[in-house]
């Protein structure tokens, strides 16, 4: 059988790839011959030599190593960056919002002012929009007159600590609350002051509290008080002198009823205090047999007054004209040291000594009504 010679037609240079044509075109001008011979074996269907031992094909493993770092990696996907940082956008965002929302309810509150400042339903029409409570000794009238000034006036304009301030100016108010009450009403709630004594200053009497302020007299007729009435205390007097004058009196009204609880009240039976001098409160008291003046110094006030009480019996019947004691000094007392002949300067500055001494012979107790009588206990 004949072998038939196939010819293969030889690729162009545009159809080789632009490396194996410079590869080949190498091999064309080195080695022009072996070029052929192989390719000629190749054409004749002969087995190719290995390419470990082809010197073209380690020539050309050797030049794609070489450009090995030259060819293209693989495609990255790509990653898309912004000028500003993610976190950075949500805060901006975050913030945008809150100033959105600002700008909503500024608006709003704006128009809700508007309508209250304006609005005809915010105004105080007449005295029934007035509720006023606690007020029983104080002037009723008095109390509308401050609170009835904003009559007509928008209740968001009422100045509340301006009527505060007036309402505690009137004596029997201790302090006062003044409230808006929507859409257009006052509340004014008063605390009153609480009277401890009634005091006489000049030819008038009036009520005063713990703190020396006078009250004058409740406008509620009805409230009755019964309180001894306090002297030394002048119409010109200020409030601090007041004030000391009535700790001296809460003093000895603390000491003469500390047992008031299962003892008697001894300040009930005061009627009259003398506060003039601190160092001698005087009192009046009535126990029955007629008034009496006592002298209780200015300190030991419920023991001194229980010497009274427990001694005035016999002092009535020892002496017949018993107008005053003396209780200041320890271990005896002075009868009638207030009783002197206006006619006698004499006798009255011998009176006036025997009180200011502290011991007295017994015999002097045996003088006559007209001077001070001493009595030892």
């Amino acid at each position: 059988m004949a072998r038939e010679l196939i010819e293969i037609p030889q690729k162009t240079d545009y159809d080789i790839p632009p490396r194996e044509r410079a590869v080949r075109g190498g091999e064309k001008s080195s080695s022009g011959s072996s070029s052929n011979s192989g390719e000629d074996n190749f054409i004749r269907g002969s087995r190719p030599r290995s390419r470990n031992s082809d010197p073209v094909t380690i020539e050309i493993e050797q030049e794609l190593d070489e450009d090995a770092q030259f060819l293209r990696t693989e495609k990255r996907v790509p990653v898309r960056r912004t000028a500003i940082p993610r976190k950075t956008a949500k805060q901006f965002k975050l913030a945008a919002i809150v100033v959105c929302l600002s700008m909503v309810i500024f608006g709003v509150g704006t128009a809700a002012y508007g309508y209250g400042m304006h609005s005809w339903r915010f105004r105080i029409e007449s005295s029934d929009s007035i509720e006023i409570s606690g007020v029983h000794n104080a002037s009723r009238a008095h109390v509308m007159e401050v609170a009835g000034a904003d009559i007509g006036r928008n209740i968001f304009f009422m100045p509340l600590d301006e009527r505060k301030r007036q309402l505690e100016t009137i004596p029997w108010v201790q302090s006062a609350t003044v409230m808006r009450l929507w859409p257009n009403r006052i509340a004014v709630e008063i605390q009153e002051r609480s009277p401890v004594a009634f005091a006489q200053i000049g030819s008038r009497i009036n009520l005063i509290d713990a703190n020396g302020v006078v009250m004058g007299m409740p406008a509620n007729r009805q409230t009755k008080y019964s309180f001894p009435v306090i002297h030394g205390i002048t119409e010109t007097e200020p409030l601090s002198s007041r004030m000391a004058a009535m700790k001296i009196y809460n003093r000895l009204a603390g000491d003469l009823d500390a047992g008031s609880e299962t003892g008697p009240h001894y300040m009930r039976q005061l009627s009259e205090v003398d506060l003039s001098d601190p160092e001698d409160v005087k009192v009046t008291a009535n126990e029955g047999g007629g008034t009496l003046l006592i002298h209780l110094g200015g300190n030991n006030f419920l023991d001194r007054y229980k010497l009274y009480v427990s001694h005035i019996g016999e002092w009535r019947q020892q002496f017949q004209n018993l107008q005053s004691v003396d209780l200041r000094y320890e271990g005896q007392i002075i009868v009638n040291p207030d009783k002197v002949n206006p006619d006698k300067p004499v006798e009255r500055e011998a009176a006036a000594s025997e009180h200011k001494a502290e011991k007295k012979p017994a015999v002097e107790a045996k003088k006559s009504d007209k001077k001070s009588r001493r009595v030892r206990h």
